[in-house]
């Protein structure tokens, strides 16, 4: 996709990819921050917007960081194959890579090849999903089937595409354990998960039983029309967003992975190691973004914060009832009976 929005970019402009210049790679940079996504024609409602209107949703931060990487990475390709242009369209940045600035030696190294139109990325805590907004969407979840999928969402922290890996032969409720394939190293690692998640898989698999084939090594999941298809991450991206939809909220479904990776590190009794494990992540600085404090825990902790400097406040400027008065009396004396 990211190739393809350069193409059409160049198309516009009349220029072959194998003759683009840094000019156009730089208006072209320019253009994915202004010009924000058009918006196209959906086939079920033909009469609702036009095809290729302009002044759509911007281009995110990480979208525009993931073009500018295709893109130099397509042009080296072909430099080194000799089927491309002699100068990168998308070079690094020599200026940035030249400088050498005094740092804490303790500190993990940076990554110093940046590209000369890749924009900077602010750092952010990753999106977690409320319980109170979680309940509720759980609750708009339409079938068992999808039921277990966010259950096991929340509770293993694996990537969509990775759940969706599942084979039959890999699940054991005796140890409370899912087999998936994980995402880059293609490893099949078990993830334990929570007891509800198993109870409503077995929901999940009465409801269907008849619906889909059997055998260890076919899929876990699969569509809930017939004729009956392994499920695929679009579905159930699409699943997601209609529950969504439902309960007026924005989540996500990595969204879920997120708020799996924060229940697990602020258990006390669990180590960081172990999360790293799970979420399958290579370095534990990436799990460590994860003991950053969500804002509504902040919140929540701030206002019971100054409710007790409210209350002590009250206690120490309160009257002390003297030994030889009732208390009735001084209440009714200072204004302070209810």
């Amino acid at each position: 996709m990211d190739l393809l929005r350069w193409f059409r970019f160049l198309w516009a402009l009349d220029v072959p990819w194998d003759r683009a210049s840094r000019i156009e790679a730089r208006d072209f940079s320019r253009w994915l921050q202004i010009a924000g996504q058009p918006s196209r024609r959906h086939w079920r409602r033909p009469d609702q917007g036009g095809r290729w209107a302009v002044g759509g949703k911007p281009y995110a931060t990480a979208v525009r960081m993931h073009s500018e990487t295709v893109l130099r990475t397509f042009y080296d390709f072909h430099r080194y194959a000799g089927t491309g242009p002699v100068l990168n369209p998308f070079p690094l940045d020599r200026s940035r890579r030249g400088r050498r600035p005094h740092r804490n030696p303790m500190d993990p190294p940076r990554n110093e090849r940046i590209g000369l139109y890749r924009p900077r990325l602010p750092q952010r805590i990753p999106r977690s999903v409320p319980d109170a907004e979680f309940n509720e969407i759980f609750a708009r979840l339409p079938s068992h089937r999808d039921r277990v999928l966010v259950a096991f969402y929340v509770s293993t922290g694996a990537r969509a595409s990775e759940l969706l890996s599942a084979w039959q032969g890999g699940v054991d409720p005796g140890r409370q354990l899912i087999s998936v394939v994980r995402k880059g190293t293609g490893e099949i690692q078990e993830l334990p998960a929570s007891t509800d998640a198993f109870v409503w898989l077995r929901l999940y698999q009465l409801e269907l039983e008849d619906a889909i084939p059997k055998g260890r090594r076919l899929p876990l999941w699969w569509t809930l029309r017939n004729p009956s298809r392994p499920l695929t991450y679009h579905a159930a991206h699409r699943m997601f967003e209609r529950a969504n939809n439902r309960a007026g909220t924005a989540a996500t479904l990595h969204a879920l992975r997120h708020t799996a990776a924060y229940r697990m590190a602020e258990d006390p009794g669990l180590p960081l190691t172990d999360v790293q494990f799970v979420l399958g992540h290579a370095q534990l600085t990436t799990t460590q973004i994860y003991l950053t404090p969500r804002k509504e825990e902040v919140i929540r902790r701030l206002l019971a914060h100054h409710a007790e400097q409210t209350r002590q406040a009250a206690a120490r400027t309160a009257p002390a009832a003297a030994p030889d008065y009732s208390a009735e009396s001084l209440d009714v004396l200072f204004g302070t009976a209810r």
